[in-house]
C-alpha cells in the first residue's frame, strides 16, 4: 500500500508562495523531486512572483488618495475588502490582474493612462502570465499555424499574421486568445534555442491610428515596445532579452507586417 502523500494543487501554490509549514514543505519537495515537470512549474510560478513583486511593491508603498481613505472610512465594508484583498496570492491571477489594473485607480483625477500605455501593461501581464509555462504555453501549436492565423484575425475582425523570426533565433511555438478592453486580443508566442521567450501582443484599435513610432515601457521585469498602426495595436514583450535585442525583433515584426 502506497504511503506517498497526495500534493494538491492548493499546495503547490502554497508552496510556491512560501506559506507551508516544515513538515508539509518537506512532503511537497519529495514529491516534486520524483517529478521534473512539475517541479519546473512551481519554478515557474516562483519567477512570476518576482516579476508581479517587482511591479507591486512600489505601489502598495504609496499613500492612499485622500478620497479613497475617506470612503473606507466611512464604510466598514471597504475596509473588510481591503482586508480580504491583502490575502491574495500568486495563486490568484486572476485577483493579481486586479491588483495591476488598480494602480490607475491612484492616479490624479485628469491624468488618465494612455491607451498605448494600458496595452503596454496588458502585454506586459499576459507576458509574465504564460512565457513561463512548461506544459501549456499557447492555445494552438506552431504545427497549426494556418489555423491559428485564421481563427485569430476571424476573432479580431482583422487580418493578423505571425511574423517570421528564425533569422533572429526565434521561432514560433504558437498562440492564443486573450480578453482585451477593445475586444479579442491575439498572443503569439516566440521562443531561442535556450528557452527565451517573446510575445506579441495584438489588439483591435477604437480609431484608425496611422501614428506608428515605437514607444517602450518597462513593467516589472518585462520589457516591452509597443506601437498602433491604423486598426491594430502591437506590443512585443520579454524578461529574457536586453532592451537592445528586443528593439531589433520589434524593428524585424514592424517591417514584415508593414512591407
Amino acid at each position: 500500500m502506497s504511503t506517498e502523500p497526495t500534493v494538491t494543487e492548493a499546495d503547490l501554490q502554497a508552496y510556491a508562495d512560501g506559506r507551508l509549514g516544515v513538515e508539509r514543505r518537506a512532503e511537497v519537495e519529495a514529491w516534486l523531486a520524483a517529478r521534473p515537470e512539475e517541479a519546473e512549474r512551481v519554478a515557474a510560478y516562483r519567477r512570476l512572483g518576482d516579476a508581479l513583486r517587482a511591479a507591486y511593491d512600489p505601489v502598495l508603498a504609496e499613500p492612499v488618495p485622500q478620497h479613497l481613505e475617506s470612503t473606507a472610512t466611512r464604510r466598514p465594508r471597504a475596509r473588510r475588502i481591503a482586508a480580504v484583498a491583502g490575502w491574495i496570492t500568486l495563486g490568484a491571477l486572476l485577483g493579481a490582474l486586479a491588483g495591476w489594473e488598480a494602480r490607475d485607480w491612484r492616479r490624479p483625477a485628469g491624468q488618465p493612462l494612455a491607451e498605448g500605455a494600458v496595452m503596454a501593461r496588458r502585454a506586459a501581464i499576459a507576458h509574465a502570465t504564460y512565457s513561463p509555462e512548461v506544459r501549456h504555453p499557447v492555445e494552438v501549436g506552431a504545427d497549426q499555424e494556418e489555423h491559428l492565423v485564421a481563427w485569430l484575425s476571424k476573432r479580431l475582425g482583422a487580418p493578423v499574421r505571425a511574423p517570421k523570426l528564425e533569422e533572429l533565433g526565434y521561432s514560433l511555438v504558437g498562440g492564443r486568445l486573450l480578453p482585451g478592453e477593445n475586444g479579442p486580443v491575439a498572443h503569439f508566442m516566440y521562443q531561442a534555442q535556450p528557452g527565451t521567450r517573446v510575445t506579441l501582443y495584438v489588439r483591435t484599435e477604437a480609431v484608425d491610428n496611422r501614428e506608428t513610432a515605437f514607444r517602450y515601457a518597462e513593467e516589472g521585469k518585462v520589457r516591452v515596445f509597443y506601437w498602433v498602426d491604423r486598426k491594430l495595436g502591437y506590443a512585443l514583450s520579454s524578461a529574457d532579452t536586453s532592451k537592445d535585442e528586443l528593439f531589433k525583433i520589434a524593428n524585424s515584426v514592424y517591417r514584415q507586417l508593414n512591407p
